[in-house]
């Protein structure tokens, strides 16, 4: 039986979520068909610059993300009290932005509503903006449907492009999110498709080394790294982004059949930090969707997940 999606999703839970969309009909979604020979790379752009563009209008921040050939990969953060700042107008311009505007916030824009009923009606629908802003259903929707949009035209054809539900794991804890982080943008690394980090076209990865080349503090569109002293607060990344490129070029070396011979075996400081060991950091960042759990996290975590939903059982990933 399908499970609720208010039961997998829950920003009092945790903000952060890693989700996964996947193509149907033997679509590819930006690889090569190996039967027909036709090439779909430049849809990859498609889905990243769509994808971070939302980001402006949604209250959702991207921690990681892959483009793969037939899928696609993304940790998020929930930033739902950025959500719950925001004025109403804020709230209207950032939702008719991407969205047609009904007359009567038209009117509620000019200072013409006369009325307590139409001014009831525009608190309602403000209302339902501001919770769809930080919904990532809502903006897992308006991204796959407008890439699926695209695809048809090209392919010219209709019907699903994309499976039917986006599959999502909850990330109860540092190291859950830390190791779905890295499983995210280490996916090509994996898939073969690239040799090092910095050559993994079209991820999370590349883009923040490439601003770190270029001199910048932060990469735009891309939630922030605050370190480590933020970690109980909701702003962004609670690491430091040298540790966590440090921990992704060691587990990329890890997995790579031909360098095993030349591992650095300096284990990453933010693995003693987390107190995560190395074998289980280096099953999950390689292995995390082999088990079909969709919340990851300690016992401690999981069991407080469990009573906050009121569930009596649920199916966790645990990280010791």
């Amino acid at each position: 039986m399908t499970t609720a999606r208010s039961q997998l999703i829950c920003p009092e839970v945790t903000p952060y979520y890693h989700c996964v969309s996947r193509c149907v009909r033997r679509s590819f979604l930006c690889g090569k068909d190996g039967v027909t020979g036709k090439s779909y790379e430049h849809r990859r752009a498609w889905v990243e610059q769509r994808m971070l563009a939302l980001t402006s209008v949604y209250c959702i921040r991207i921690c990681s993300y892959a483009i793969m050939s037939n899928h696609y990969h993304l940790v998020a953060f929930i930033d739902k009290e950025a959500a719950l700042s925001l004025s109403d107008l804020e709230v209207v311009e950032r939702w008719c932005s991407e969205h047609q505007i009904p007359n009567i916030i038209q009117r509620w824009l000019a200072n013409q509503i006369s009325s307590k009923a139409e001014s009831y009606t525009c608190s309602q629908l403000i209302k339902t903006w501001r919770h769809r802003l930080y919904s990532l259903s809502w903006f897992m929707r308006e991204l796959n449907y407008d890439i699926a949009v695209q695809a048809n035209k090209e392919d010219q054809c209709t019907g699903r492009f994309w499976e039917g539900r986006f599959k999502s794991q909850a990330l109860l804890d540092e190291k859950a999110l830390l190791s779905a982080m890295a499983y995210v943008d280490l996916n090509p690394i994996r898939a073969k498709m690239a040799d090092s980090p910095e050559q993994s076209d079209h991820t999370s990865i590349q883009a923040r080394l490439g601003s770190l080349e270029r001199g910048e503090t932060h990469t735009p569109s891309l939630a922030n790294f605050m370190g480590h002293e933020h970690q109980d607060k909701h702003q962004g990344i609670p690491f430091r982004l040298m540790d966590y490129i440090e921990l992704v070029d060691w587990v990329g070396r890890q997995i790579r059949d031909d360098k095993r011979g030349h591992i650095n075996n300096r284990i990453p400081v933010i693995l003693e930090r987390l107190s995560l060991p190395q074998q289980e950091c280096l099953t999950l960042c390689t292995e995390l969707e082999k088990k079909p759990r969709a919340w990851v996290g300690s016992t401690i975590e999981l069991q407080n997940a469990k009573a906050k939903l009121g569930r009596k059982r649920m199916l966790g990933l645990t990280i010791s």
